[in-house]
């Protein structure tokens, strides 16, 4: 399956699936448009894991570590492409890579190349944590994630100086 002119696909594998925390921003019509069109793994084995202190999803550049990582394929517009790029604070704090992906309910027999959103300049300590092959904020981990307008800010923590390495 190709992307169309003007459209992305784009690989989901955190808050913004179905039924989870941010999901409601990606479906968002005014901020562009998505389309499921499938569910899916990546091909390659990565290290999903949950850190900061509001148990934020990560996946970690660290192909071959962890597992082949389930979450869903949506096809975007331009206007969703870049909603989600300022979302994921790209490139700042994430990365975005064309990965390849296996449909799982095609019979897997629909291979593609979607974006893949990485966590940028991951901390060493982070590979050390659970890494899972399937996210749910509501999972048996009990790290449910915390959402940006529940977060507390007053004690000028910050997620990125717990996860990345500092240059």
């Amino acid at each position: 399956m190709n992307e169309e002119k003007g459209m992305h696909f784009v690989f989901v594998y955190g808050t913004l699936k179905t039924n989870q925390p941010n999901h409601k921003y990606l479906m968002d019509e005014s901020s562009g448009k998505a389309k499921l069109v499938c569910k899916a793994r990546t091909k390659d084995k990565w290290p999903l894991v949950i850190a900061s202190k509001y148990n934020i999803p990560y996946l970690l550049l660290e192909k071959g570590k962890g597992h082949q990582v389930f979450g869903e394929v949506y096809l975007v517009d331009e206007t969703k492409f870049a909603f989600l790029d300022e979302f994921e604070s790209y490139p700042a704090y994430y990365t975005r890579l064309k990965t390849p992906v296996e449909a799982v309910d095609y019979n897997n027999d629909l291979a593609l190349n979607p974006w893949i959103y990485f966590l940028s300049k991951s901390a060493p300590k982070l590979l050390s944590l659970p890494m899972f092959e399937c996210y749910d904020s509501l999972g048996a981990h009990g790290l449910t994630y915390v959402e940006r307008f529940d977060r507390v800010t007053l004690d000028q923590y910050s997620p990125t100086n717990d996860v990345q390495m500092i240059s």
